[in-house]
Parts: structure tokens; C-alpha cells; sequence
């Protein structure tokens, strides 16, 4: 099963075995899971052999290192069906399948590759007819695994203000914007995957996005995020749609329930600005 974060009230598992001795029985969810968590530890085995002296070789190895295993466990287990991911050639027959595996073997490369950070990720999701299914988050440097076979809301809010979490190196100016509007902190933090586990969590309160993504970088976030019970939409407030024709879907929004309404109000106003 998942490893939940300890932080957010969940228990952490036993290590995986091997993926390939997997039973074969094991649901989507569980193996959503343990995927995700096998693949980051493959990345911790990247990091331990290669270094930090290289940064693009490292990069590079973690990138293609995650999504061979992803890749080989996935049609292992789920040879039906179909596979989106950021390091493999997208196969447009995934647009006629059932079932889609979304994956991001190596989300935040750039935090991967920098000792001491641990704001890195690996996310695999499943979407079925039409809506997200299973997701799982690996925090691989934290040691924890976000699943929704498993997850629960975060803690009740803190006191203060709300905690907007965004790009440590390219934050959209509507997330300052949002911040000030509703009396919020902008905390700076890596990867997409990184900066939804700290929403559920509940090290943070809201992740708004609009400089561009693309499917893997939300699937398995939003996944989670929902079946925590917060809210995910676009920064319109329209829904998050996955296995599209075109796979970009550029701004997201994650948060507790009781902020989206004022999120969304106060990104409309500044877009009509």
C-alpha cells in the first residue's frame, strides 16, 4: 500500500518489494502506490551513485532510470493499457482507451538534482472513462508516499494566514496578487508535485499555478488532492480535464474548500483587470 505522509496523521508502510514480484491481483490504487514509491527509490539509488558533482548527467539518468521502471512495471501488470508520461513518445491510440496510466517518473528535476533539497517528486495516476481514478505522489527524499487508497484530509488550518505555496524560481505574478488579496503568505517551493503534497499535507493551504503545465505534472496531485477533499479545478473554476488530445493544461488550483471561493473571485476581478 502507500506510504502517507507522517505528518498528515497517516502510518508509514514497509519498503516494496521488488514490482515484479507484485501479486497480481493487486488493485490499481495499491499498485499506483507502490509503483511510485519503487521508482523513487530507484531515483534515491541515482542520486547515492552519480553524485551532485554533474547536475544535467544527473538529471538526465533520473529522468530515464524512473521511466524504465514505470514503464516496464506498468506492462507488467497493466499490459492493456495505455501509458501518458512525460519521458516516453506519446501514443495518440491512448486517446481510444479505457484506462490511462499518467505518469511523471521524475517531477522537479532541477531539486533532484541539488543536494540537500527534497522538494522532488514522482507521480502515477490512473484515469478511466472520462475522470481520475487512482493517484499516488512519491515524496522519495521525505520518505513518503501520498495514495488515495489511503489518504485522509489534513489537519484543521492553522491560525494565521493562509499559506500560498508557488515556483521558487518562476512564480506568476496572480500568485502574489491572490496572496495580498486575501492576506496570504507566498511560500517558495519546488516541483508541482512537491507543492500539492504540502496543501494535503496541510503544511500549506493553497498551490495556484498559471505558468504552464502539462497533464502528468497535475494527474496524480489532483487525484490525491480530491480524494483528501480539497478542492482542484483550473483558475476559471472549471474542471481539470486529463487524456486530452493535447496533453498542455497550462494553470491549476489546489486548496482547502472554504478558500477556493475567494481564490477564485479574486482571480477572476484580476483578470478582468
Amino acid at each position: 500500500m502507500g506510504i502517507d505522509s507522517t505528518a498528515a496523521g497517516q502510518t508509514a508502510s514497509e519498503p516494496a518489494d521488488d514490482v515484479t514480484l507484485t501479486d497480481a491481483t493487486l488493485g490499481d490504487a495499491a499498485l499506483a502506490a507502490r509503483l511510485a514509491t519503487e521508482a523513487g527509490t530507484r531515483l534515491l539509488e541515482i542520486r547515492a551513485e552519480l553524485g551532485f558533482e554533474d547536475g544535467p548527467a544527473l538529471r538526465a539518468a533520473g529522468d530515464a532510470g524512473s521511466q524504465k521502471l514505470l514503464a516496464a512495471a506498468l506492462g507488467h501488470h497493466r499490459p492493456a493499457d495505455a501509458v501518458l508520461s512525460e519521458e516516453a513518445v506519446d501514443d495518440r491510440a491512448r486517446l481510444a482507451a479505457d484506462r490511462v496510466w499518467i505518469i511523471d517518473p521524475l517531477d522537479g528535476t532541477r531539486e533532484f538534482a541539488e543536494d540537500g533539497r527534497s522538494d522532488w517528486a514522482v507521480h502515477v495516476a490512473l484515469w478511466e472513462g472520462g475522470a481520475l481514478t487512482v493517484g499516488a505522489v512519491a515524496l522519495p527524499a521525505l520518505g513518503a508516499t501520498l495514495s488515495t487508497a489511503t489518504i485522509t484530509p489534513p489537519a484543521q488550518a492553522e491560525s494565521g494566514p493562509p499559506r500560498l505555496v508557488a515556483s521558487r524560481t518562476r512564480a506568476p505574478r496572480l500568485v502574489t496578487d491572490v496572496a495580498e488579496r486575501i492576506g496570504g503568505v507566498v511560500i517558495p517551493m519546488g516541483s508541482a508535485g512537491a507543492k500539492a503534497a504540502a496543501v494535503i499535507r496541510g503544511e500549506a493551504d493553497v498551490y495556484l499555478h498559471a505558468g504552464g503545465q502539462y497533464e502528468w505534472d497535475s494527474a496524480a496531485p489532483v487525484a490525491v488532492a480530491l480524494a483528501a477533499g480539497l478542492h482542484a479545478s483550473r483558475i476559471d473554476g472549471t474542471p481539470l480535464r486529463y487524456n486530452q488530445v493535447d496533453p498542455l493544461l497550462p494553470d491549476l488550483l489546489i486548496c482547502r474548500p472554504e478558500l477556493a471561493e475567494p481564490i477564485l473571485a479574486a482571480i477572476e476581478e484580476f483578470s478582468a483587470g
